[in-house]
């Protein structure tokens, strides 16, 4: 069985302060994708570089504390490679692939709209950059799993307020349409919920109010897989008894072989 973990860390040495590391040695995980790791390669403590006895690989951000993406991995890679080659995208550290003999594993972290128009538009631009690149991957003929924060909740059963968040990035009417092209246009498959359909599963939630306790939050982390890998999910988990980021890990297991 293949288990593959992602989570968008808010930190990576925040996440490490709170307990992530040493539960991630106890999942005998073999992939973990994590996001926003806020660090340089100069702040990666050993623990952070191999974090539950895995090899680490990241794609950092130009900016000082700011996005960054990375894999850890139980073994070797054939192949890695940093961004989808687009220098203004790969700047912010938000794209690394790890392949392995048939299949593909990549990290990848979408920009958030939520900080201004500015940023919604830039938003919008790795959108537009980033399907065609899709469409590119699927005709590869491999297995590929993209993990990590998509930043959109793509339908109403993925958000707890979704009436009230129509106008919000995340939630926005391009944004759920783009998603849609991406599984029904393209192929891919979004994992979780092809095992569990059920409501209120969520993986962020927001640090205003009450909203981790009273479980208001959003499906914005993501699985997203080839039909064939999709196919071979056997288990998914959002573990959410301990708390060590702002999201909260998605766990799938696959019946596939490395």
């Amino acid at each position: 069985m293949l288990r593959i973990i992602t989570l968008n860390v808010n930190g990576i040495r925040s996440a490490a302060r709170k307990g992530f590391i040493r539960w991630l040695a106890r999942q005998r995980a073999d992939v973990v994708c994590v996001q926003e790791l806020k660090a340089q390669a100069a702040d990666m403590t050993r623990e952070m570089l191999a974090a539950g006895g895995l090899t680490g690989r990241f794609h950092y951000a130009e900016k000082k504390g700011y996005s960054g993406v990375g894999l850890y991995v139980r073994q070797s890679p054939a192949r890695v490679v940093e961004g989808i080659g687009i220098a203004d995208i790969d700047s912010e550290g938000r794209y690394l692939r790890a392949d392995f003999g048939r299949l593909s594993v990549i990290s990848v972290y979408l920009p958030s709209g939520s900080a201004g128009p500015h940023r919604q538009q830039a938003k919008f631009r790795f959108m537009d950059h980033f399907f065609p690149h899709l469409k590119n991957l699927a005709a590869e003929r491999r297995e590929i799993l993209l993990c990590g924060d998509w930043n959109i909740a793509h339908k109403e059963i993925d958000l707890r307020n979704w009436r009230g968040n129509r106008k919000n990035s995340g939630f926005l009417p391009e944004e759920r349409a783009w998603l849609t092209k991406v599984f029904d246009e393209v192929g891919w498959v979004d994992v979780f919920r092809r095992v569990d359909p059920r409501p209120d599963q969520y993986t962020w939630w927001s640090n205003r109010g009450q909203a981790w306790a009273k479980n208001v939050g959003w499906r914005i982390d993501y699985q997203i897989a080839t039909p064939g890998l999709a196919a071979a999910a056997r288990r998914v988990a959002i573990y959410k008894k301990q708390r060590f980021s702002d999201h909260a890990p998605l766990t799938i297991d696959y019946d596939y072989g490395l």
